[in-house]
């Protein structure tokens, strides 16, 4: 579903809500907090992320979004923005297969389900999933992170 992207307004303006309750004040928080200008193409692209609850996307289906709203972006400008939410913070991403990556509203800890045939991403609930010891990292290095992705497809 496309949903329009909304103006930047003024910092004194009465402030819309996106879908799930996220304002333009948020976004603007969130981006300043992170040290991120919040430009127009930046905000709109973050309430566009942010406005939605917990999500993955890839660059294409975020500039599929965003062009059926008000704010025109280049594919270049969504991959730089998610290039730089990714960098500070604000999104997770994750190499499905190949050089195609996904970016994921949710930063903390979880796995993955990877539904092939639909090209789709899900999140594995806590609770499906065992906890596994993390080997120890090698000498000089530390551990970032483990990403775990599911591969299923539809039964025939």
């Amino acid at each position: 579903m496309t949903r329009a992207v909304q103006p930047v307004v003024d910092a004194g303006a009465d402030l819309s809500r996106g879908p799930g309750g996220c304002a333009f004040r948020t976004v603007r928080e969130r981006l300043s907090l992170s040290g991120l200008r919040p430009t127009r193409q930046r905000m709109a692209l973050g309430w566009l992320l942010f406005g939605k609850g917990d999500r993955h996307v890839t660059a294409e289906t975020l500039f599929e979004e965003a062009k059926g709203g008000s704010t025109h972006l280049s594919l270049a400008t969504v991959y730089n923005t998610l290039r730089q939410f990714s960098e500070a913070g604000l999104l997770r991403e994750i190499a499905v297969y190949g050089s195609r990556i996904w970016y994921d509203t949710n930063t903390g800890p979880h796995f993955h389900f990877y539904v092939e045939d639909r090209d789709q991403l899900l999140d594995i609930p806590d609770e499906m999933v065992a906890v596994l010891k993390m080997p120890d990292a090698p000498d000089g290095m530390k551990i970032l992170g483990a990403d775990v992705i599911v591969r299923v497809r539809a039964q025939a």
